[in-house]
């Protein structure tokens, strides 16, 4: 999969995901993909607060994206 490919598909993961987000008031944002194997991602809006955001980000976040992109090891959230 190409770097452009890679990250196409984590845009279409984040689509997939972001209605969820969306719904409690929160949303998130590409930052950069390093290596073709590590997604940095910015949680918006309520998602910043959130208690949970870490469990969201790891149990809806990234397991969206490896889906869509299998060679992804990891993602991160980063703040602005």
């Amino acid at each position: 999969m190409t770097t452009e490919e890679i990250r196409n598909n984590v845009e279409k993961a984040l689509e997939e995901i972001r209605p969820f987000l969306q719904s409690d008031g929160g949303d998130i944002k590409l930052v950069d993909i390093e290596n073709d194997t590590l997604v940095k991602v910015q949680l918006e809006g309520a998602c910043v607060g959130c208690s949970v955001n870490q469990m969201t980000l790891k149990s809806g976040v990234e397991m969206t994206i490896k889906k869509h992109v299998p060679q992804i090891e990891k993602v991160i959230s980063v703040e602005d």
